[in-house]
């Protein structure tokens, strides 16, 4: 995915990184939401890349806000990721527009965020926030890098859509497509 405005890394560290995820969690068999993706996280990070300690981090801050909890519900779900978003935020300084997985995250979390504010029922909260995330995630053809190991390349970067704001969006679609976690 990155191969025209990166390393060319992307694909391999996100592919190797989920077989790790798949066999970290499978060897852990706590129902702790938290802990489970605490995990997941653990394993992210561990594949290295330039991007894996930044999707680590969504994982890691996701995990440390439900910690405990054997169920989530919609404000759970929107804390979990506002958190990760401030981390992400804070570790890199990115903003929106900088041409990262910000562009991406930001509004889906906004979008839950308002959902359960607004008492939105969490499947259409769900395919809200993949509809933000996915229209940000686009938005990023249109940007050129400000961040990150493609703010090197500068104009090269335009027209391309940045793989950390398309995990994001891929990430939001499958919670939306699946609703994986039984969330209610």
């Amino acid at each position: 995915m990155d191969a025209a405005c990166g390393d060319g890394d992307f694909g391999i560290t996100m592919a190797s990184a989920f077989i790790q995820v798949k066999k970290s969690v499978e060897v852990d068999a706590s129902n702790d939401i938290g802990t489970i993706l605490k995990i997941a996280g653990t394993a992210i990070m561990a594949a290295g890349g330039a991007s894996g300690p930044t999707i680590a981090t969504i994982y890691i801050e996701a995990g440390n806000t439900v910690k405990g909890k054997r169920e989530i519900g919609l404000e759970e779900l929107a804390s979990m990721f506002q958190r990760a978003a401030e981390k992400i935020h804070l570790l890199g300084g990115a903003e929106k527009g900088d041409k990262t997985m910000i562009d991406a995250l930001q509004p889906a979390v906004g979008s839950l965020i308002n959902a359960a504010n607004e008492g939105i029922p969490l499947q259409t909260a769900l395919d809200r926030a993949a509809e933000a995330a996915r229209v940000g995630c686009e938005s990023t053809k249109d940007l050129i890098a400000k961040r990150g190991r493609a703010r090197y390349l500068g104009d090269q970067t335009l027209g391309h859509v940045d793989p950390g704001a398309y995990f994001v969006s891929m990430m939001f679609t499958s919670l939306a497509s699946n609703n994986p976690a039984g969330l209610t």
